[in-house]
């Protein structure tokens, strides 16, 4: 839920929230992050390891981060987002604050509070600030929704949807498959 629109909050803001309060900044209006539970953090780490895993070897380049970890989309010190998971390829990007500009690909895990913003609020900020691949995993509907904004300004069809039983192929790599069917939830 996001503040009462009175003001233009700033990335300042945020890091003088009170300890262990967690919001995100989007716009200038700061919205209220719930704890995750135990289902969320679960599906957050198996997607961590599996993309960790295969990066490793494979001998890449690119970096996951699981949130809490800081995402400034844009350079106007009004958004600030914590992707539950965030794959980095240029290491340029990042410094000890977290990354400047868009990770490669993001995942959302749908939490009851976050479905406007996940679904709607996020898959805009993400396509606009240049993330090439974005999933929305929603426990509650039992499905996972890919985005390859790489290829949206070049066809229509950039979006799927598949269920926790899929095997899904990430976008940014050639031959990595995720096996939702192998995750305990």
């Amino acid at each position: 839920m996001a503040l009462p629109v009175n003001d233009l909050y700033t990335v300042e803001d945020i890091y003088n929230l009170p300890d262990g309060e967690r919001a995100e900044l989007i716009d200038g209006q700061i919205f209220y992050m719930a704890p995750p539970s135990v289902t969320h953090q679960r599906i957050s780490m198996y997607l961590s390891s599996c993309i960790s895993r295969y990066i490793e070897e494979h001998n890449g380049i690119c970096e996951v981060f699981a949130a809490p970890f800081a995402v400034f989309l844009s350079d106007d010190n009004r958004t600030y987002v914590e992707p539950d998971i965030s794959v980095i390829c240029d290491p340029d990007k990042l410094d000890d604050r977290g990354c400047k500009g868009a990770p490669d690909w993001v995942i959302e895990i749908v939490s009851p509070g976050s479905k406007r913003m996940d679904y709607v609020t996020k898959l805009f900020k993400y396509q606009t600030a240049g993330v090439r691949e974005y999933w929305i995993v929603d426990p509650f509907r039992n499905r996972i929704v890919v985005w390859n904004l790489e290829q949206s300004s070049q066809q229509s069809d950039i979006m799927e949807m598949y269920t926790f039983t899929d095997r899904i192929k990430s976008g940014i790599y050639e031959d990595l498959y995720i096996d939702f069917g192998q995750m305990k939830v």
